[in-house]
């Protein structure tokens, strides 16, 4: 039985970011994270002592979402939280944090490398454009609204 969905664009992505993130999900699994793990792993040593409600906007993650995601790479010894100022703690990466974060991008490097390479070579340098577009359009509708 054919899909009768297949040929609409936003079944086709979904579908696609579906299939890839489960697909790192289990790259990752030897470290015990989860995407979203390794994704707040990647920021915070990019950003460099970023708040938690930064983290949170830059990956559209809601505050109740937020702190177990926190917690859980803090009970796991990779981040600690570090005052800023009187009322903002910065979110750090510990040693052992760091140590992770090397593998993590290892991992992820590798993911990125295969993922592109599945794409026909005449579309590859389009696709993040692509992609893009279709993120900041969605982000101007959603504040348009």
């Amino acid at each position: 039985m054919t899909d009768p969905l297949a040929g609409l664009p936003g079944y086709a992505l979904r579908r696609a970011a579906n299939a890839m993130m489960a697909e790192l999900g289990e790259r990752l699994v030897g470290e015990s994270l989860r995407v979203s793990d390794a994704t707040v792993l990647i920021l915070v040593g990019a950003k460099g002592r970023p708040t938690a409600s930064r983290i949170g906007q830059t990956l559209d993650i809601r505050r109740a979402n937020m702190v177990p995601l926190l917690d859980r790479l803090e009970a796991a010894g990779l981040i600690a939280r570090e005052p800023i100022d009187r009322k903002s703690l910065a979110i750090v990466l510990t040693p052992a944090g760091e140590t992770k974060l090397r593998r993590v991008r290892g991992i992820v490097a590798a993911f990125e490398r295969e993922l592109i390479e599945r794409v026909p070579a005449e579309h590859r340098d389009h696709l993040l454009p692509a992609l893009d577009a279709l993120w900041r359009g969605a982000e101007g509708a959603q504040s348009a609204q």
